[in-house]
């Protein structure tokens, strides 16, 4: 967690400095990033004025323990009283205790990388059809991830008719074609093996899969293999919603921790690597396979089993982002990596400290992290208001996918405009220029 924030964060120009008590992990970070090292427990006085916590305005603990986050971020409160602070909290026990604790743990913010996975994957779940979905507006907006597969009715369409096959209001902001992400423009050609990413206000999301030829039908049975962190969290959500749950793991004590924990769910103690268990547990059945181990070359393999078995839904946890572009070929469902999702929290957090004014409200990475979506809310000092969308010059490879107005959603063309008091969805391609909305347009 804490590498893949300094990777984020570096690359944004901030100074940062990490702490950490293994030596190997300083020097990999110092070779990787422009960073400050030091050595040592980040819960001690010492080792925080070292390394200079009194003048520091953000401290992130992501250390592996939850006490030493939580202690780490009450000791450089104490030390700096206007010291903004971010913990992660994963154990179950601790996560209501540390939100309604947050004034005497001196907490900013906790991040759960486990339970937003967790709800991520439980979405997917309950609306199937896509790889991936991230919401806007309130969830009245979403952008989707679609594969253009070899007998999809848009391989070999333009961009300028895709609202006429989708028989609704869509956009596609944005294609990754062989590891690279583009901004299409209304010639733009899509091919086999394309993922797109399509914005569409959220009621419009059955239609398009329906004018796809993309058949869902409801999840009723789960298989999860692995029983981790987020395997609780996800099977906790999944059986609230009625589902039918199954979790294959391997420990026999975690097994019985998950029983008492999970009462209404079958626990299975088991190998889930060993295709001779997941036929005998009903893989051809279910709806949906989740792979959960702590090791992603099983989380692949089994995944591939499953799509060999037709099953309907299929979604891989990685825990290593930079993975996640060697799957193109690959068919293993939707992929989540629970790391990026909360680096995306925590980046949009610095963000906002960063520009009080015109801070983005949401922020996501979509296209394996080679472009960001970002929702901006518009105030008097935003550039270009009232004027049509065809007379504004954006920065290259910047797009206003989405305009809420008065509570309406426009998906913009020429003629679109926006006014003070309205949201825009920006997608942009990569750079990482964009900190508050007037960074879009061309000056």
């Amino acid at each position: 967690m804490g590498m893949t924030l300094a990777r984020q964060l570096s690359a944004e120009d901030h100074d940062l400095t990490i702490i950490d008590h293994r030596t190997e992990v300083l020097e990999s970070c110092v070779e990787d990033f422009d960073v400050m090292a030091y050595e040592g427990n980040c819960a001690t006085m010492e080792v925080l004025r070292e390394a200079g916590i009194e003048s520091t305005d953000l401290l992130l603990a992501m250390t592996n323990a939850d006490e030493v986050n939580l202690l780490c971020c009450m000791t450089a409160h104490i030390m700096n009283p206007k010291i903004h602070t971010i913990a992660r909290i994963r154990d179950p026990e601790y996560a209501k205790q540390a939100i309604a604790m947050r004034s005497a743990f001196a907490l900013s913010m906790v991040v759960n990388p486990d339970n937003s996975a967790a709800r991520e994957i439980g979405r997917l779940i309950k609306y199937p059809g896509f790889l991936k979905r991230d919401t806007f507006t309130k969830g009245m907006v979403e952008i989707v991830e679609l594969r253009v597969d070899a007998d999809s009715k848009l391989n070999g369409i333009p961009m300028y008719k895709m609202s006429s096959i989708a028989n609704c209001q869509v956009l596609v902001c944005a294609v990754l074609r062989n590891g690279t992400t583009q901004i299409p423009s209304g010639n733009f050609e899509l091919k086999e093996g394309d993922r797109i990413f399509v914005t569409a206000p959220s009621g419009n999301l059955a239609i398009l899969l329906k004018s796809l030829g993309i058949i869902t039908h409801k999840a009723r049975k789960v298989l999860i293999a692995g029983g981790s962190r987020i395997s609780y969290y996800l099977a906790k959500n999944l059986l609230n919603q009625g589902m039918d749950v199954q979790i294959i793991e391997r420990d026999e004590a975690r097994c019985h921790h998950l029983a008492c924990l999970l009462p209404e769910a079958s626990i299975i103690h088991g190998d889930a690597s060993n295709q001779y268990v997941l036929n005998r547990e009903g893989l051809e059945q279910c709806d949906a396979f989740v792979t959960m181990t702590g090791v992603d070359e099983t989380n692949l393999i089994m995944s591939l089993y499953a799509s060999k078995k037709k099953v309907p839904q299929i979604i891989t946890k990685l825990s290593r982002a930079e993975n996640l572009q060697i799957l193109d070929e690959l068919t293993v469902g939707s992929t989540i990596c629970p790391k990026e999702l909360c680096a995306s929290q925590v980046v949009r957090y610095v963000r906002a400290m960063q520009n009080q004014v015109g801070a983005a409200v949401t922020v996501h990475a979509i296209a394996d992290g080679q472009a960001e979506a970002l929702e901006f809310v518009v105030d008097d000092n935003t550039l270009h208001c009232g004027e049509m969308l065809k007379n504004v010059k954006l920065k290259k490879n910047i797009l206003i996918a989405c305009i809420m107005h008065k509570g309406a959603i426009d998906i913009p063309t020429g003629d679109s405009f926006y006014m003070p008091g309205d949201t825009l969805v920006v997608v942009e391609g990569g750079q990482g220029e964009v900190r508050q909305l007037n960074d879009i347009f061309e000056v």
